[in-house]
């Protein structure tokens, strides 16, 4: 997922905390595992990387949901990544539907994402809809950049 350069910028300080999510909590992204068993051992580093692009995708929409800024540094590509995330502290991640995926398997150099990742900000629901490239580097599946279907 990529930063809207329309919302305005806000402090660390002035984050709110990220939601509780457990190692035995439903794993954000929407697969049927628990986060410690799916997107948390990425996070970790305790899986290694991710082996697809749409996994990447998925552990890249958890890491949002965690705020894992450090994650999401390293897993975007050289190129395009940001000094830092700025998470808005009124933004509720509430749900990741994956649409289409095109090449990204452990047999590409590239790879498309396309998703609706659903959210509540200020007490409205809405929705963000992409799609994400993606890209080997050094060997490790990273996010490239993206475009904003609606």
């Amino acid at each position: 997922m990529s930063r809207r350069k329309t919302r305005p910028r806000t402090s660390r300080a002035a984050a709110a905390p990220a939601p509780a999510v457990t190692a035995t909590s439903p794993c954000p992204c929407g697969l049927d595992a628990t986060y410690g068993a799916c997107c948390g051992r990425f996070h970790s580093g305790a899986g290694g990387t991710a082996p697809t692009a749409e996994l990447l995708m998925r552990s890249r929409y958890s890491a949002f949901v965690v705020r894992d800024e450090a994650y999401l540094l390293r897993t975007w590509a050289p190129e395009t990544r940001p000094g830092e995330v700025d998470f808005d502290p009124g933004m509720r991640w509430a749900g990741l539907e994956i649409e289409e995926t095109g090449e990204g398997t452990a047999f590409h150099q590239h790879g498309t994402v396309t998703f609706t990742a659903r959210y509540v900000h200020g007490g409205e629901a809405g929705a963000l809809h992409e799609r994400s490239r993606f890209a080997r580097h050094e060997g490790a599946w990273v996010y490239v950049d993206g475009d904003f279907l609606d």
